[in-house]
């Protein structure tokens, strides 16, 4: 460690020996034997005093981890960047700079002198919008009375780990900027759920937050608004203290925490963003009506090869899967199947996609029990801005954080369009489908506020809020106190399934009464007449109402239309969003190979532009020179868009030992932390008895240490000497460790005595090696056994 550093891990500290602790102590000890005296005087069971221990020791374990993990987010929240980055210096790869972390540390000091006021913006929007919400949310789990007593969120600012400006593919009329958001600051907030006061403490937040700069305008302050928001779910973590210490269990905690990240992702995970205006000259609309990029059409087909979960009497039985589908904000969940471990689900849904670049869609896979006690069965992630690329997808993904399994997904992009003409396209598309959910267009709708609204009650101005339906979808605006002309500058966007007869709804009710103070039903086929399809900010008289009761709002309706390869091609000389750059003509490399997908990853700020390009060979291990050829990609190939490696898929080489080669692909993903690892295929085993060939599978450990937390294993393939996987694997690695880290590869064959696993042959592959700028694709020699298996 660097002696000019003032960073340090936090360290361990269970010898309290004041007074009041003692005490505690004492009377500890004499509730634990005297309840083990009642067991015994009752002559109870004695599990009902080993049930209790379990789960005390279980809980004190839990909180211990949890408390050493806020602390040191805690010391990192107050040092500054360099500190950390001295305090790692020996961890840190050559290629680090210090320049970007002044720059950090510059937009660190600007985030600490404003947020004195940043902290009462943040009080006013927990008071206003997140306790109701929270409190509403919390009601469904029948925990009843939530309320804020007490918000102090602390001297201590927000960090940002890492600033990234886009410079390229943008509009002359914004800037564009990502921000890792990291806050573990000295918050003090108390509530009271069930008239049980408690406080929360600790509070971290962190996630990729976008800041979108625009309009740009030539007056001070330069910049017309801000959109603000988080590309996917921040993680959020919290400790429980006071009374509600006692309930401070996983089980609660989860339902606080999901019911928080709920209502964060309301107001700024895409879809939402939490748009700020800085200039008077800019209409609100143009920051506040909702803009999608476009439509994400899912198809979550079926799963294959899930984990056994289910415990029957003669082992473990099958699972009853169901799938969580995630983009952002937006989230559907599938029917559950019972008993099958290849179901079938054949879902669609359609996400709107605000912005593509660097917003993930999410599938995590789960075993239906009873209760809430569901077993996670795997997940997977891919990377919006391939579809987007491709206009069409069709993949197999390999589910992480799991033994084996995988889904099989269907993915299409589609635009949006004001001409009239493509909505007989769009509509005839959604009936050969056959599903009768799937939409044609998307509304956007901008409501400004109400004028001259009735009294709910004699003498008494109302309440008001606007709850606001089209098909399936409602929401709701929050409450304007005790005015009959409330603001409420809002925008939301719908999914239309047919405009020409789909009905928009606006209801205005009174809170205090829930009586409704008027109503607007609007034709969606109306803005069919309209120029650009499009209704600019008008005053339309509320129906059930006042005479004079009137609501100001815009529509807009844009059409859906499939992105197919010549769209793309046109979209990508002039993209109003970042995207990333056409793929750049393949280099000669040694035995053209068909393309390999590699592992669906966001965006970096070394690969920003480069998702799809042609990566030369690079064989650093024991290499076998073979001839030159070429093998262009198909011109046709819009199927699926892929990170394309030019490499040998096949070698007529057995290794230098003698026991075969592997083909691995390897990337970082530095914006996720995230190793991704492809095992493709393995060629040229020996086979030393004709009459047992062996079932080859691979196992993979992160090194050093071989945890079993960080096992991977492929499927078995029976009976093969050139057995193919093509199956991806993640390990979750903070950058500054990654030169430190190897991927031991070991092939083994499951053909051994009484069931055993001979080794056949294994790779240590060293990961400072690489420059993962770029992803690899490498064959390896398979050499013998040198390290101990499990």
């Amino acid at each position: 460690m660097s002696e000019n550093s003032k960073f340090a891990l936090p360290v361990s500290n269970d010898g309290d020996t004041n007074v009041l602790s003692m005490i505690y102590r004492f009377f500890k000890k004499v509730s634990i034997v005297g309840a083990v005296y009642l067991v015994g005087y009752m002559q109870w069971s004695v599990a009902w005093l080993i049930g209790p221990v379990v789960l005390s020791v279980l809980r004190d374990q839990w909180r211990r981890e949890n408390e050493y993990r806020r602390n040191l987010a805690k010391v990192v929240a107050v040092s500054s960047e360099k500190d950390v980055v001295l305090a790692r210096l020996d961890d840190l790869p050559a290629w680090v700079f210090f320049p970007d972390v002044e720059r950090a540390e510059w937009l660190n000091r600007i985030l600490l002198q404003v947020w004195p006021n940043v902290n009462h913006y943040a009080k006013t929007i927990l008071k206003e919008t997140i306790e109701p919400a929270v409190a509403e949310s919390l009601a469904n789990f029948k925990l009843n009375g939530f309320k804020f007593e007490r918000m102090i969120l602390g001297t201590i600012a927000p960090r940002v780990g890492g600033v990234k400006v886009y410079d390229k593919n943008l509009s002359r009329n914004e800037i564009i900027m990502d921000v890792d958001l990291f806050y573990a600051g000295d918050c003090d907030i108390s509530f009271v759920l069930q008239r049980i006061r408690g406080g929360i403490k600790d509070l971290q937040i962190h996630g990729m937050l976008r800041v979108i700069m625009k309009p740009l305008i030539t007056k001070i302050p330069l910049v017309g608004g801000l959109q603000v928001f988080f590309l996917n779910n921040p993680s959020i973590d919290f400790n429980l203290v006071g009374a509600a210490d006692i309930l401070d269990m996983p089980g609660f905690s989860d339902i606080l925490r999901r019911c928080i990240i709920e209502q964060v992702a309301k107001m700024m995970v895409l879809p939402n963003k939490l748009p700020i205006k800085l200039s008077d000259e800019i209409p609100t609309v143009d920051l506040r009506m909702p803009d999608p990029e476009g439509v994400l059409r899912i198809h979550l087909v079926q799963a294959q090869n899930l984990m056994k979960k289910d415990v029957s009497m003669i082992g473990k039985g099958k699972s009853d899967p169901y799938a969580i589908i995630t983009v952002g904000a937006q989230q559907w969940k599938t029917k559950h199947i019972d008993n099958d471990v290849n179901p079938r689900w054949e879902f669609w849904c359609e996400a709107r996609v605000m912005q593509s670049l660097g917003q993930a869609l999410e599938i995590e896979v789960f075993d239906k029990d009873d209760g809430n006690n569901d077993d996670k069965l795997g997940r997977c992630a891919l990377d919006i801005s391939q579809v987007v690329s491709a206009g069409r997808l069709d993949t197999w993904q390999t589910l992480q954080q799991a033994k084996h399994g995988k889904v099989h997904l269907r993915l299409s992009w589609h635009r949006l369009s004001t001409e009239l003409a493509d909505l007989n396209q769009a509509l005839l598309e959604v009936q050969l489908i056959k599903n009768s959910e799937l939409s044609t267009a998307v509304l956007s709708v901008y409501i400004d506020s109400c004028k001259n609204l009735p009294n709910a009650r004699a003498q008494s101005k109302p309440d008001p809020y606007l709850q606001i339906t089209l098909g399936k979808k409602t929401e709701n605006t929050a409450v304007q106190m005790r005015t009959d002309c409330p603001v409420y500058e809002i925008g939301h966007s719908f999914l239309v399934h047919n405009p020409n007869i789909d009905m928009l709804e606006v209801k205005v009710l009174d809170q205090k009464t829930g009586n409704q103070l008027g109503i607007l039903m609007y034709s969606v086929a109306s803005l069919l007449k309209e120029k650009d399809l499009t209704m600019l900010s008008q005053p339309i008289n509320l129906q059930k109402s006042g005479p004079e009761s009137k609501i100001l709002l815009a529509l807009q309706l844009k059409i859906l239309k499939e992105a197919v390869k010549e769209d793309l091609e046109e979209e990508a000389s002039a993209p109003p969003t970042p995207e990333p750059l056409p793929s750049a003509p393949a280099p000669d490399a040694t035995d053209a190979a068909p393309p390999v997908t590699i592992p669906p990853v966001a965006p970096t700020e070394e690969t920003d532009n480069t998702s799809e390009k042609s990566i030369p060979v690079e064989q650093i291990v024991r290499q076998v020179e073979t001839p030159q050829e070429s093998q262009p990609q198909p011109e046709n190939d819009t199927h699926v868009h892929k990170l394309v490696h030019r490499v040998s898929s096949l070698t007529t080489s057995a290794g230098e030992a003698g026991l075969g080669r592997i083909l691995l692909s390897l990337r970082y993903s530095i914006l996720n932390q995230t190793l991704y690892v492809v095992v493709h295929k393995i060629m040229n085993i020996p086979l030393k008895d004709p009459t047992n060939v062996p079932d080859p599978y691979v196992k993979l450990y992160l090194l050093p240490g071989r945890a079993k937390e960080s096992k991977r294993k492929t499927l078995i393939v029976k009976d093969s000497c050139m057995p193919e996987y093509d199956e991806t694997f993640e390990w979750v690695i903070p950058h500054a460790e990654l030169h430190s880290r190897q991927v031991e590869v070991t092939v083994a064959t499951h053909k051994g005595f009484l069931g055993g696993s001979p080794v056949i042959g294994q790779v240590i592959v060293h990961l400072n090696q690489y420059d993962f700028r770029e992803a690899k694709t490498l064959w390896f020699d398979l050499l013998p056994e040198v390290a101990p298996r499990d």
